[in-house]
């Protein structure tokens, strides 16, 4: 096979290993003569395989008693809805960080009065915003930790004074959490977890039933606790997928293992940048992302954009083309990235430079 080193946003680099289980798995799971493609989500084998993955969720990140983990579809983007539609009675606060923050705001606002307590939108969200004061006359407070487009992150677990909200979809498992100061933790599994189609929440059980409304059934986290997340036919292939890299994941060592060795691969990367003549990071550097790293050319090397991208292009290099809406490079190194590939992409821009500065 072809050698690439993916850099890709999403659906992104996964675990080898579990690339080649879940291979096995489509043509006979576990020996039974059947592909996972196939089985009945109502039969043993999968249920054995949802009990495993929520298992593991839990041990992971420590989650502890009273909350539920839930694989569901529709992506991180339906939970901009399901949020409010459980959570929202009177008014909710969100932090505007970028694109997908944005998105669940304007979701929200068709709920009621949303307050957005802070914004980066004034520096193209280059920032995490600081110095802001969380309401305590709302229903709950909603962040986004990571942002994959600009490559800005939240990596520590705010005290809030309401119910405490985060789409992780992008850094979960890049870090030990302290999952006790939220009431739900939500994301899509096409990051860190596994291919696009499902989506994992953590929801605080008791928090729950406290809005007035009707809620849609399907829209209602106490509709999926109650059926083990089988309310309706489940994302089995992808549950499966994130069960194996939740595997990968405990054999390295767990999420402290994990966190080491992804500021490992960060740090690389940014210091070629600080230390470049013709690239330089985008983002402030105290909120800097592990896990999307941003960068552009100096402006008297801009146009030598395409030129680098066709050149790393040359030597291996998958997924840096920046996001459509803000252009320049983006590598992202999720937890399934090899250092080795990084260092691949740092000798890339060196000897670029080497011809052009």
């Amino acid at each position: 096979m072809k050698k690439v080193h993916n850099f890709n946003a999403g659906p992104s680099i996964l675990p080898r290993i579990a690339i080649e289980n879940t291979a096995k798995a489509v043509l006979d799971l576990n020996g039974i003569g059947m592909s996972i493609l196939e089985i009945s989500h109502r039969s043993k084998e999968f249920q054995a395989i949802i009990d495993e993955a929520i298992a593991l969720f839990k041990e992971q990140l420590s989650i502890p008693a009273g909350y539920q983990v839930l694989f569901l579809g529709g992506g991180a983007s339906m939970q901009f809805c399901m949020v409010p539609f459980n959570f929202f009675e009177k008014k909710a606060a969100y932090l505007e960080t970028g694109v997908w923050a944005k998105k669940a705001i304007k979701e929200a606002k068709g709920f009621g009065d949303v307050n957005i307590v802070a914004s980066s939108a004034d520096k193209n969200f280059t920032y995490i915003p600081k110095g802001y004061t969380i309401p305590t006359d709302v229903d709950y407070f909603h962040i986004t930790t990571n942002n994959t487009i600009y490559g800005s992150e939240i990596r520590y677990d705010m005290d809030s004074p309401v119910p405490l909200i985060a789409d992780m979809s992008s850094d979960i498992f890049s870090r030990p959490v302290d999952v006790s100061k939220y009431a739900l933790i939500y994301g899509g599994a096409q990051k860190n977890l596994g291919p696009a189609g499902a989506t994992f929440v953590i929801v605080r059980e008791d928090m729950l039933g406290k809005v007035t409304r009707k809620i849609p059934s399907m829209l209602d986290y106490r509709t999926h606790i109650a059926e083990g997340s089988m309310y309706n036919t489940p994302p089995c292939l992808p549950i499966y997928t994130i069960l194996e890299t939740l595997r990968w994941l405990k054999a390295l060592g767990g999420v402290k293992v994990m966190e080491e060795m992804d500021k490992k691969k960060a740090q690389l990367l940014y210091d070629a940048m600080d230390n470049s003549n013709i690239f330089v990071g985008t983002v402030a550097k105290e909120d800097r992302s592990l896990m999307n790293i941003c960068f552009v050319m100096k402006p008297e090397y801009a146009q030598l954009e395409e030129e680098f991208m066709n050149f790393s292009k040359a030597n291996g290099m998958v997924g840096i083309k920046g996001h459509r809406s803000v252009g320049g490079f983006r590598a992202s190194t999720y937890n399934a990235l090899p250092i080795e590939s990084v260092q691949a992409l740092v000798d890339c821009m060196k000897e670029f430079e080497k011809t052009k500065a």
